[in-house]
């Protein structure tokens, strides 16, 4: 026996449309609420930047931790998109290093409040995947996997190396703005791509050619 599948109503996809935009909106609302008040923003701030109640920013997020997340999510895309420019002129896998590193700290540097509001650990409990952090790092794992698969070697290394570098730089990156930017953003790019160019640059070097 044949189940027939009622046509979806019309207006629920329309209805789920305004949902998406509305939480488009009230991402965008938050990031501009981090701008005003700094990381430590609150809901009430959020809500009068969104120009409503927090009862109606609560209606499409359950909770704190999930704006959090929509927010890292954002914020993330923006990143991920920035670094692929940065590093689409060049080949040269050391380039493609440094172009990677200052683009990150750019990022920071040109809006610290919002970096930190995103890689604080929410309040309420969140999968560890929307955090800012771990986006990226897949991310850098997925490039590192395309170089090891280029190179004839097991890609297996890409997640742990991935999210090493990432690690290490945000580490850097987290002392470099708590310690009022001791260092040109240049400078610390060009030491950090020092520190990991030495393990990435086996990347393309087989056992029987060392």
């Amino acid at each position: 026996m044949h189940t027939r599948t009622l046509p979806r109503d019309r207006r629920d996809s329309r209805w789920d449309e305004h949902r998406r935009a509305r939480r488009e909106q009230l991402v965008e609302a938050t990031i501009a609420a981090v701008g005003r008040h700094g990381a430590g923003v609150g809901m009430e701030e959020i809500a009068a930047s969104a120009a409503t109640s927090k009862t109606v920013v609560y209606r499409h997020f359950a909770d704190r931790g999930e704006l959090h997340t929509a927010v890292c999510a954002r914020v993330a895309t923006d990143l991920t998109a920035r670094l692929r420019a940065a590093t689409a002129d060049t080949a040269d896998p050391r380039r493609v290093l440094t172009a990677a590193i200052e683009t990150y700290l750019a990022f920071i540097e040109a809006d610290p409040e919002l970096y930190r509001f995103v890689v604080r650990t929410p309040t309420t409990d969140g999968d560890p995947i929307t955090t800012l952090s771990t986006l990226v790092g897949e991310q850098a794992a997925a490039l590192v996997a395309v170089a090891l698969e280029r190179s004839g070697r097991d890609p297996g290394a890409a997640l742990p190396w991935g999210h090493g570098l990432v690690g290490l730089v945000r580490s850097a990156a987290d002392w470099w703005l708590r310690s009022g930017r001791p260092v040109p953003r240049a400078a610390l790019a060009a030491q950090l791509t020092e520190l990991t160019w030495s393990g990435l640059s086996a990347i393309g070097t087989h056992e029987e050619d060392a």
